[in-house]
């Protein structure tokens, strides 16, 4: 007998831990239900009974019961309670539901803006408006038709891309493509290999370039060093000696000018000239008008 109370003990023991274990994993309060409030939506989407609320995207309570109104004046009200009773919703707060790819519904609580609450607190028990259902599958109905619009266009689309994958001269491109790509490679290395070669030269150009103007400093500073008053005062004076010597030249009265003006003294030279050719001629030809030789001597005349 004492076998079968323990039994039955063990059984009712079971059934109350899993009643309150389904509500704790469910997030319902099992042992508080002041902090309620209702809410009253068109359509709830799916929402159900200890479905999560979250307000700022922090879970703060759970849905406690969904009623249909059959009096007429609304069509769904939501009881929901917070979790923590020193949480108060600000009046002007409403209510939305929103479910996820996953099949989640959640619903959120929209509190007004901190500079909005001056209207006071809702009392519990109070009843706030739920909004339209703007959920992402709310987003994604709304979204269809224009993708059944689109779906044309993208058949489309895939079509040419298609023909254009198939087409030869697109692998002639690619091929082309590839060999550019390598004669780019080949002179990237080319244009390094120059680059290396430069750096390698410019240290000894930058030392004969420093060579050049320390050249170039030192011609300068010996033109500045040169009194160039007293070289022009020179090549004037050379000038004025050039200047008189033609002019003596070219007067008819000198020495000078006679030689190089008078046609009677070149006129005389050039007689002179030819009566000594002459003579020479007839000196060759007739060497004994000019040579007396006896062999047995000299005779007195």
């Amino acid at each position: 007998m004492k076998k079968e109370i323990k039994i039955a003990l063990v059984a009712i023991a079971g059934i109350v831990i899993l009643f309150f274990g389904m509500n704790f994993l469910k997030g319902m309060s099992l042992f508080s239900d002041k902090n309620v409030y209702y809410v009253t939506f068109d359509d709830v989407s799916g929402l159900s009974s200890s479905s999560p609320i979250l307000a700022n995207g922090y879970r703060v309570g759970v849905v406690k019961e969904i009623q249909y109104d059959y009096t007429g004046k609304s069509n769904i009200v939501v009881r929901f309670s917070l979790k923590e009773e020193q949480m108060q919703l600000p009046v002007g707060t409403t209510a939305t539901i929103a479910s996820d790819f996953m099949g989640n519904v959640k619903m959120h609580l929209n509190l007004p803006p901190t500079d909005q609450r001056g209207m006071g607190m809702l009392s519990t028990g109070d009843t706030i408006r739920g909004a339209a259902n703007d959920g992402l599958m709310s987003r994604a109905a709304e979204m269809l038709p224009q993708v059944e619009k689109m779906l044309p266009k993208l058949d489309s689309i895939l079509a040419n891309l298609n023909a254009l994958s198939s087409d030869p001269a697109l692998a002639r491109s690619l091929h082309n493509a590839e060999a550019i790509t390598r004669d780019l490679t080949t002179s990237t290395r080319q244009l390094n290999a120059l680059m290396s070669n430069l750096n390698q030269q410019l240290p000894p150009l930058m030392t004969k370039a420093d060579g050049v103007l320390d050249n170039a400093q030192q011609l300068t500073k010996n033109l500045s060093s040169v009194d160039l008053e007293a070289t022009m005062a020179r090549v004037d004076q050379t000038i004025a000696n050039l200047q008189s010597a033609t002019a003596k030249l070219s007067d008819k009265n000198g020495s000078m000018g006679l030689l190089l003006n008078d046609p009677t003294l070149y006129n005389r030279l050039n007689e002179t000239m030819h009566s000594a050719e002459q003579l020479l001629n007839d000196i060759r030809e007739h060497p004994r008008r000019y040579i007396n030789v006896s062999v047995f001597g000299r005779k007195d005349k």
